[in-house]
């Protein structure tokens, strides 16, 4: 489709319910910049749920990064909200690989093997760190949106609970690390 969103989320509908429309299932995945997708595509994604398409949209160069050059493009930080009024929309917004492979492995199991009639929402970024191994433990934290990746220090006078996604996450285990040394 080239440069195209609503030429490539009309492909992607079009896959999304090729199971219903012709008896043959397909799993699309649909990479777009994250910052023009629900802006210039929102009904075509209100148009994938209703049709009860089923597939990965994947928000590329999503939320407050660091790739600013090119201006507001690259400071979304709205797509979650816009994903979170669509009804058949799992939405997530994951910091490391092994989040986003867990989600698709779910994804995959909910909706070609049980059959939900549902399709998925995850923002990636631009970010280049370290990927870490996935704690024990987890999974079930993982897709119900909320899961502790690193307990604080035991034995501290002052304790805090830092929640975050996305490229935030970095920031939070800095901010633990702080509380850490002045605690």
């Amino acid at each position: 489709e080239g440069i195209t969103e609503a030429g490539a989320m009309a492909s992607f509908i079009a896959a999304g319910t090729a199971y219903a429309n012709h008896g043959f299932p397909m799993i699309p995945f649909f990479i777009f910049y994250s910052m023009f997708g629900f802006q210039r595509i929102g009904e075509l994604v209100w148009a994938a749920g209703d049709s009860k398409a089923k597939g990965f949209m994947l928000g590329a160069t999503a939320g407050r990064t660091t790739l600013n050059g090119e201006g507001l493009q690259h400071q979304d930080g709205h797509s979650h909200i816009h994903a979170s009024t669509v009804p058949t929309l799992a939405a997530y917004d994951p910091a490391f690989a092994y989040e986003v492979a867990v989600i698709i492995e779910e994804g995959m199991r909910r909706m070609y093997e049980r059959g939900e009639d549902i399709f998925y929402y995850l923002t990636l970024y631009n970010e280049n760190y370290p990927m870490p191994e996935m704690p024990q433990g987890a999974r079930p934290g993982i897709l119900r949106g909320l899961y502790k990746f690193r307990p604080g220090l035991e034995g501290k006078a002052f304790k805090a609970h830092i929640f975050a996604s996305g490229p935030l996450m970095r920031e939070a285990l800095r901010a633990q690390e702080i509380l850490a040394a002045y605690n």
